[in-house]
């Protein structure tokens, strides 16, 4: 059986509410990495972890725990780059897949982004989340747990 893992520290409220139905849907255990405390409802299989304030040290203990049929929910290039490398599906809190064939190329753009970002040329952040990313990632979501839980 799959677990899944959130990078919950920057996880948008009403992906943790889509992620929260369908690990209890599905019976599947779910367990929500921060470095401070993340309101979950009572849950046999939904659990928080919470972890020191050190840099990456969620990004770290879920590397740690995860095994390669996991799914890792992160917008978290580096994190999800070490959980590919270790077999682990990722997903976005937007529904997208990262995975070999296109997390080196994201991660080279992030780095060109900060650089210009570190030159100080203004590059905006990332835009708001729409119902739109809800909807597509509730439904990657419904489709992963769909074709590895049984």
């Amino acid at each position: 059986m799959p677990n899944l893992w959130v990078d919950a520290d920057a996880c948008p409220r009403i992906a943790r509410e889509i992620i929260v139905r369908a690990a209890e849907r599905t019976a599947t255990p779910t367990t929500f990495v921060a470095n401070h405390q993340i309101p979950l409802p009572p849950s046999k299989w939904v659990k928080g972890l919470t972890v020191s304030h050190g840099f990456d040290a969620a990004d770290d203990e879920i590397v740690d725990r995860l095994a390669e049929q996991d799914l890792v929910i992160t917008s978290d290039l580096p994190l999800a780059m070490a959980a590919i490398e270790r077999g682990a599906s990722v997903m976005t809190s937007r529904g997208e897949a990262l995975n070999e064939s296109n997390i080196r190329a994201r991660v080279q753009m992030r780095d060109f982004m900060e650089t210009l970002r570190a030159s100080g040329e203004h590059t905006g952040g990332p835009k708001g989340y729409s119902d739109v990313d809800r909807r597509e990632f509730a439904n990657a979501l419904d489709r992963w747990l769909a074709r590895n839980t049984s």
